[in-house]
């Protein structure tokens, strides 16, 4: 079982440039989700648990508040946090990640980088959902980044952006429900930590929720992308079978933490 939270990148106008940057549209939806988690309300647990998880506070192992709850805690470099940043290949999912979790970032946890993934890259073939960063080569910054008052760009790309699992651009053989299947996998035996944040694209988003949730089960996230900027919460389960390894969405845990689904 693993605890999914999805973010959405908004890209460039001109939509014709290879691996077109975050726009600066975008730029104000990254910086709004930045402000949402430096100041987020919750109501319930489950909505703390969240907040904590994105905002990386840590998990005292084997404790609990005296509410019955496990215990958290915001210490710096201390401790690692409890979930994994993941990000698309293309430059404005990877900018959007930078963008919203700086905050995190400029804590600079121990092993608290941007994981990037081609699995997660756009399902298209359009120019723009190209990626232009070389198999784990580093992630040049667009000029649109370094216009971005107060952004980090330089550091956080060069010792926070890991790619070690990026193999370039998605290959002509493949498709995106191969791709899908393949990250879920990635996901269970790559990924060490049971949380994962990705940052990605609306049509991939809306592919998966229609992929993996019960086919029956009727939900906005089917019919509707998520917006850029926006976040939903999920738990992914994994079930073996004699024909191999099979996912799905647990219908009763999305929960929409940021934006919504239009």
């Amino acid at each position: 079982m693993v605890e999914f939270y999805l973010l959405v990148a908004g890209h460039c106008e001109e939509s014709w440039f290879f691996d077109s940057p975050l726009s600066m549209k975008g730029v104000r939806q990254a910086t709004d989700l930045r402000s949402f988690l430096a100041k987020a309300e919750h109501t319930t647990p489950s909505e703390k648990e969240i907040i904590d998880l994105m905002t990386g506070k840590t998990k005292r192992s084997s404790e609990q508040d005296g509410a019955g709850q496990s215990s958290w805690e915001d210490d710096g470099s201390k401790r690692r946090p409890a979930a994994q940043l993941c990000s698309s290949n293309l430059r404005r999912a990877i900018s959007t990640m930078a963008l919203g979790f700086q905050d995190r970032l400029d804590k600079q946890m121990d092993n608290d980088s941007i994981l990037i993934l081609p699995q997660l890259q756009e399902i298209s073939r359009n120019p723009d959902a190209l990626s232009i960063t070389p198999p784990r080569g580093e992630v040049v910054p667009s000029w649109i980044d370094k216009e971005v008052p107060g952004f980090d760009y330089r550091r956080i790309f060069s010792t926070q952006v890991d790619t070690k699992l990026h193999d370039g651009n998605k290959p002509v053989n493949t498709n995106g429900l191969k791709r899908m299947n393949e990250f879920c996998s990635i996901v269970f035996e790559q990924i060490e930590k049971d949380s994962i944040i990705c940052g990605g694209h609306s049509l991939w988003f809306r592919s998966f929720f229609r992929t993996f949730l019960p086919h029956k089960f009727d939900h906005i996230s089917k019919k509707k992308k998520l917006v850029n900027g926006g976040c939903a919460a999920f738990t992914l389960l994994k079930i073996k079978t004699e024909s191999g390894d099979k996912f799905m969405i647990d219908p009763k845990s999305i929960n929409i933490v940021h934006g919504f689904f239009g």
